[in-house]
């Protein structure tokens, strides 16, 4: 491991597999949830649900107790964008529920979200924000790819967004992803904007959260009382996907996808980099 004049810390190969070991049982967490998803279930009981299967496989929540924060998972409803705190609300059919979390395996820490309806939507537009939020984070996946500088990431984000649905989502402003490896939250800072800032040069060894959020309509947001909770005030819904990434000698690989992100990746015409799972090299 090395660090960059930015701070930026660089993970060796041996430390990427962990990482990917780390990020493939985040992504079973979240199949399991997507699987317990529907209307009547509360998030108090999603976040149990994952709580128990991340110590039961020998890992340790990474959002537990961060800087005071009560719960295993983040757990966003509706015009809640991100950080919502799980609680005994139940479920409803049309909610749009946003659930982000990450764990800990030998130190080396995951992220990822996923945004998912409860039975069937309730609009059109609520089935635009969650396509479009995920297509952006895989705008900004593959930006990596090729890019020189982490502002690029961005940079593809906010393209992605303005065409496939110009003004009718507005990016959380003053929130994006980050750097991720001996700490869940790290330099570089990851904005789903473009900024003034190009960022640190992308090499060998960089990990990222990528995590696009998304609202319906303008932009305007609050930090409600409990400190933790970011709730959207025009009306609108929101939604908040995610994925950790690592950039290796030979590609990318996403840590938090259960191929490695070689069939996203292989749709926008990049070949992944080996999955150290398969018995492959990182």
């Amino acid at each position: 491991m090395s660090i960059l004049p930015e701070r930026v810390e660089l993970k060796t190969p041996e430390q990427i597999v962990v990482m990917r070991r780390s990020g493939e049982l985040l992504h079973r967490v979240h199949d399991m949830l997507a699987e317990h998803i529907r209307p009547g279930i509360t998030t108090d009981e999603l976040d149990t649900l994952a709580h128990d299967m991340i110590r039961d496989e020998g890992a340790t929540p990474n959002f537990l107790g961060y800087q005071g924060y009560p719960a295993t998972l983040c757990i966003s409803v509706n015009d809640v964008v991100v950080h919502g705190i799980p609680d005994d609300r139940p479920l409803a059919e049309g909610d749009i529920v946003s659930i982000d979390g990450g764990l800990i395996i030998d130190g080396w820490h995951s992220d990822a979200a996923r945004t998912h309806i409860v039975g069937a939507a309730r609009s059109a537009a609520d089935e635009e924000l969650v396509r479009v939020t995920e297509g952006a984070l895989w705008a900004g996946i593959a930006a990596l790819a090729s890019a020189q500088r982490v502002g690029e990431i961005g940079a593809a984000i906010e393209d992605y967004v303005a065409e496939e649905a110009g003004e009718s989502l507005s990016h959380l402003e003053g929130f994006g992803g980050h750097g991720i490896g001996t700490a869940m939250h790290q330099a570089p800072d990851v904005m789903n904007y473009r900024t003034r800032s190009r960022g640190p040069k992308v090499r060998p060894g960089l990990c990222l959260a990528i995590e696009p959020m998304l609202i319906q309509g303008p932009g305007s947001w609050e930090l409600e009382d409990d400190d933790w909770t970011v709730r959207a005030t025009a009306g609108g819904r929101a939604a908040h996907v995610e994925h950790s990434v690592a950039v290796t000698p030979q590609g990318l690989l996403v840590l938090t996808a259960g191929d490695g992100g070689a069939a996203e990746l292989a749709l926008r015409g990049i070949t992944a980099a080996p999955d150290p799972l398969t018995g492959d090299a990182a």
